[in-house]
């Protein structure tokens, strides 16, 4: 084997090296992709309901006057 197809072959294996490691990469990329996207409705919904729970609490708390009458 000449020095040149040792180099071609050393090449060609760093390469496919090269290729499964950005494939696995690519792989936990997408997946953290999805996770995040889960995790930002996830905040989404809490944040509404907090939101919600916390008007409630207002309206709860905030008496009429005794002047209003319904």
């Amino acid at each position: 084997m000449t020095d040149s197809e040792l180099r071609l072959q050393k090449t060609e294996a760093a390469l496919a090296h090269l290729e499964h490691q950005y494939d696995q990469l690519n792989a936990v990329v997408v997946e953290q992709g999805k996770l995040l996207e889960r995790l930002r409705k996830q905040v989404e919904r809490l944040s509404e309901s907090i939101e919600a729970q916390e008007m409630d609490r207002i309206r709860n708390t905030n008496t009429k006057p005794p002047h209003y009458s319904v």
